[in-house]
């Protein structure tokens, strides 16, 4: 493939020859003069060639082309204004959110296991209402009925009215004394003033008829506790059954 240079040589060579063909069919020839041979001096339209090798070291190295970096959509200040203030609200969505999903977390509302006082006093609380409220003696009623208004509040009451129906009405008739000594205990839940136990109670039965004869049981069952007036009372109770 010719190059630049190559292009040039050829054109100015091509235009001597056609200059020397005219002038050889207009002007006369020449005499000759000695015996020597007959030479011609070069033509003063013949133009000087550029040598080859100069032409090929020329493009031999490639011209080094000057990159202009690219430089990305500049952004307007109102753009990068509202850019920030999206970022900013993502924070403060997200921190937001987080706050409140701690604050609804029942582990940083729960204090049974920080609060040692007001677990202990809650222990001790309910243990005393479940042993007086879950007990029976047919020869003093009144004392049972006392206990329910000490230390039952709420809906407690009813489901506790309904327990015992059935005590209430055989312990004349069979002269039923019932206990219910609480064993052990836990707290759940401790919030403020509510919290909720988990209660285990062995229970002993006796009829003292004609023929006296005991039973045992034993029983597991939560409560929910809330405190009134400086005292734990039972607001619900659960026997995990349906």
């Amino acid at each position: 493939m010719s190059t630049t240079r190559h292009l040039v040589n050829r054109q100015r060579r091509l235009a001597t020859v056609a200059a020397a063909e005219r002038a050889a069919t207009t002007a006369p020839p020449r005499p000759r003069t000695g015996g020597g041979p007959d030479l011609e001096k070069p033509d003063a339209t013949q133009a000087e060639e550029v040598p080859e090798s100069e032409e090929d070291e020329g493009e031999a190295e490639p011209k080094a082309k000057k990159v202009t970096p690219r430089r990305g959509p500049r952004l307007s200040l109102p753009a990068v204004l509202c850019v920030l203030t999206l970022v900013l609200g993502a924070v403060a969505a997200w921190a937001f959110a987080s706050a409140a999903s701690l604050r609804d977390d029942p582990g940083r509302q729960n204090t049974a296991l920080t609060d040692i006082s007001r677990t202990s006093e809650v222990k001790g609380q309910i243990t005393e209402a479940v042993g007086a409220v879950f007990s029976y003696d047919y020869a003093s009623p009144t004392k049972a009925e006392a206990a329910v208004a000490k230390y039952l509040t709420g809906k407690a009451v009813q489901q506790h009215a309904d327990m015992l129906a059935e005590v209430r009405e055989q312990a004349p008739k069979q002269k039923l004394v019932l206990t219910t000594t609480v064993t052990d205990s836990g707290v759940e839940l401790l919030d403020g003033d509510r919290a909720r136990l988990l209660i285990y109670a062995d229970q002993r039965n006796t009829r003292t008829g004609k023929s006296e004869e005991t039973t045992y049981a034993a029983a597991m069952f939560s409560v929910d506790a809330v405190r009134k007036g400086g005292s734990w009372r039972i607001s619900a109770i659960d026997t995990f059954t349906r």
